[in-house]
């Protein structure tokens, strides 16, 4: 961890109300695990929302600690920076693995199924908690600008800029295709249970094998190769890992299973693979009261996960809304995963956006 970029403390707002989903189906006291970082001006006009990917969590000094912070692209000598753990996320905010209001029973399969608007839903009310009425900027980058995308859609009127980074507006049958083979790993656990492991066991190989594809799709070829190339290790074994990369996937498999939850795992995928905001963005110019007026798209050149195409898409999409919007293709041989690692044209380019 980098010493200059110390753990933000986390705050839980409960909101003691009904959340009503998308869905019509409800949950009593939602609680929002979030952090805040830098202060909140007089006028409130300086609050930036970040919206984390998903396996990220409400500690954005940390996850994306090459861009927010002190004197960096966010900089929160300037801005008031939010971040909040999504709705159905397992790191402080009400999801499957949180213990329903009544009861001693923790939600597991029972929780409602959700969808990235109801995420958005979840954030606005920590916003209005925060006696915030227009944000400054929402960013995020994969499932992060997923979230960025659905604020512009439904709430045109209480923002003025948007960052939308390595993401899409509706994923393409390949990436639902990845999705499910990741569920499946879960759900065929023996340990799963139906959802029903809470205090009983944990379907942790079937949690590590969905990583371990998950890692995959965020590498480039390119940068496996520089990285791992066909470098081995000595194995006890023939079936047993001989290659680095091997290795590193059954690392990261398994240090995954520490911090994260199967049935996160399962409905944040679901909710990402059912998103489809395209025509709401077409849309926005029908709406009344609107203060977006900006709109940043970032892609990277080595990311087959969200290729360039669809950031084209989405730069299509906000122009036919007469969206001001700005785009820019970074050369990375990172893959998807490059909009975490520290790049100075990507600081860059969000820097000078947020200044312009």
């Amino acid at each position: 961890m980098n010493k200059k970029n110390k753990i933000s403390e986390v705050k839980y707002f409960e909101t003691n109300k009904t959340f009503k989903f998308e869905n019509g189906e409800t949950i009593e006291n939602l609680t929002i695990a979030y952090t805040v970082n830098g202060r909140l001006n007089l006028n409130k006009d300086n609050a930036i929302l970040v919206c984390h990917a998903f396996t990220g969590d409400s500690n954005v000094t940390l996850w994306w600690s090459n861009f927010v912070g002190k004197n960096k692209a966010i900089d929160i000598n300037k801005y008031f920076v939010i971040c909040s753990n999504v709705l159905g996320g397992c790191s402080g905010t009400t999801g499957p693995s949180s213990k329903k209001s009544k009861g001693n029973s923790y939600y597991g399969t029972d929780f409602p199924t959700f969808t990235i608007k109801d995420i958005v839903k979840a954030q606005k009310i920590l916003i209005d908690y925060l006696g915030i009425k227009k944000l400054y900027c929402v960013v995020g980058g994969s499932m992060g600008g997923m979230q960025a995308l659905q604020w512009t859609a439904t709430y045109p009127d209480t923002i003025k800029k948007a960052i939308i980074i390595a993401s899409s507006m509706t994923h393409s049958p390949m990436q639902i295709a990845l999705n499910e083979i990741a569920r499946q790993a879960i759900t065929e656990d023996n340990e799963w249970y139906g959802g029903k492991y809470y205090g009983i066991s944990s379907p942790d190989k079937g949690l590590a094998l969905a990583r371990m594809l998950g890692h995959i799709t965020y590498m480039s070829e390119e940068y496996m190769r520089e990285k791992f190339g066909r470098k081995r290790k000595k194995s006890l074994k023939y079936f047993t890992p001989s290659f680095e990369v091997e290795n590193y996937l059954h690392y990261n498999g398994e240090k995954f299973t520490t911090r994260f939850d199967a049935n996160s795992f399962l409905y944040l995928t679901k909710a990402m693979d059912f998103f489809d905001v395209r025509d709401e963005i077409k849309k926005i110019k029908t709406k009344k009261n609107i203060s977006l007026n900006k709109v940043l798209i970032i892609s990277f050149i080595s990311d087959w996960l969200y290729p360039s195409s669809q950031s084209v898409d989405i730069v299509d999409a906000y122009n036919h809304s007469n969206i001001e919007t700005e785009f820019h293709e970074i050369k990375s041989n990172y893959g998807h995963d490059a909009f975490l690692i520290k790049n100075e044209e990507q600081a860059k380019y969000i820097h000078n956006f947020l200044k312009s």
